[in-house]
């Protein structure tokens, strides 16, 4: 039997995926029974085995997945290598605290974070140099772009030359544009955007690998304007730069940098405020965790005979039944007989 083919998963549809082998064909491969059996998930973007090609249907049939360096669940994407978030300077006017909330969930992904501004010349050259340094100041040197005036495509195809690059960011901010930019040969449906509300409506529907001109892999995903901030309260500090880069002046390893004594993170920078407001948020997430947590606790099993067992919660003590001893005493009390019951200690 000849050795298995590699490749990489570029799109998945239902149970079936699109499979670039590293000879450059692409195969419709299905997933064998036994991954199926095992729980092994397939993923766009992972790297699989390939066996029993039929190249004249160009099909064949996936029986490995190979060990994955990253995985994203949102988007599903396995093995990316960087984030790309794309945010326009105008038309919609570019939000810093939508930026922000981006921001910190592409840092939570544990990934390299890329920032892409889009539309660059609509708006004037010293307002482009302020959010140049405003957003370097936060941690991320800003590539600009103008797809409508070529500026700045040969720089970002350099920047996404090697490994899987995932494209994020509001809906309407021209990421469908920016990837036909980039792969001319691809017609990506583009939705107008909305001009009541100057937002986006959604364009991509399915995750998709592209292969960009100077190398590499483009993940389009679905555009969604208010992503959700996940990660503990301790864990928040960490998706900040300017936290990272002031950690050595605090004097504790457990420090949230709100009023602590001695902290050297908390202070006039400027995204403190934003900061504290996510750190709030996720100290209420954790606590309606925990309360979650321990009412879960609260039950008890209850074996209802030929193996079926139920669960019921643990009742306070005055809203429990009581036992059959507990009511012949009270019934010998309500008689007038209290001899009859048992002598208190003194």
């Amino acid at each position: 039997m000849s050795q298995p083919l590699l490749g990489t998963v570029v799109a998945a549809q239902a149970n079936y995926y699109f499979v670039r082998l590293t000879s450059g064909e692409q195969l419709l491969c299905v997933k064998r029974a036994l991954l199926r059996k095992l729980g092994h998930r397939v993923m766009v973007g992972d790297q699989v085995e390939v066996e029993e090609p039929d190249w004249q249907g160009m099909r064949g049939a996936i029986c490995g997945v190979l060990p994955r360096r990253s995985l994203l669940d949102r988007p599903p994407v396995a093995n990316a290598s960087q984030v790309l978030l794309v945010f326009a300077m105008a038309q919609p006017a570019l939000d810093e605290i939508q930026l922000s909330r981006f921001l910190v969930t592409a840092e939570s992904t544990g990934i390299e974070v890329l920032l892409c501004l889009s539309k660059a010349d609509l708006i004037e050259p010293e307002e482009q140099a302020d959010w140049r340094q405003r957003l370097t100041d936060w941690g991320y040197p800003p590539l600009l772009i103008s797809a409508q005036s070529g500026w700045g495509r040969d720089a970002l195809l350099g920047r996404l030359a090697d490994g899987i690059t995932v494209v994020s960011g509001p809906s309407g901010v021209g990421k469908s544009s920016l990837i036909n930019w980039l792969i001319p040969d691809l017609e990506i449906r583009v939705s107008a955007v909305s001009g009541k509300l100057e937002r986006g409506r959604h364009t991509t529907r399915h995750v998709e690998l592209f292969e960009l001109p100077q190398g590499g892999l483009l993940a389009d995903t679905p555009g969604f304007n208010q992503p959700d901030l996940l990660g503990s309260p301790e864990e928040i500090g960490q998706y900040f730069p300017e936290v990272r880069s002031r950690q050595g002046h605090c004097q504790f390893s457990d420090c949230l940098h709100r009023e602590e004594p001695g902290c050297g993170v908390r202070g006039d920078w400027d995204r403190y405020d934003f900061y504290l407001l996510v750190l709030e948020e996720a100290i209420a997430r954790a606590a309606i965790e925990a309360k979650q947590a321990n009412r879960k606790t609260n039950l008890k099993q209850k074996n209802k005979g030929q193996g079926q067992v139920t669960y019921e919660p643990i009742l306070d003590t005055k809203y429990r039944k009581k036992g059959r001893n507990t009511e012949q005493q009270t019934m010998k009390l309500l008689k007038g007989k209290p001899e009859d019951l048992p002598e208190e200690p003194d």
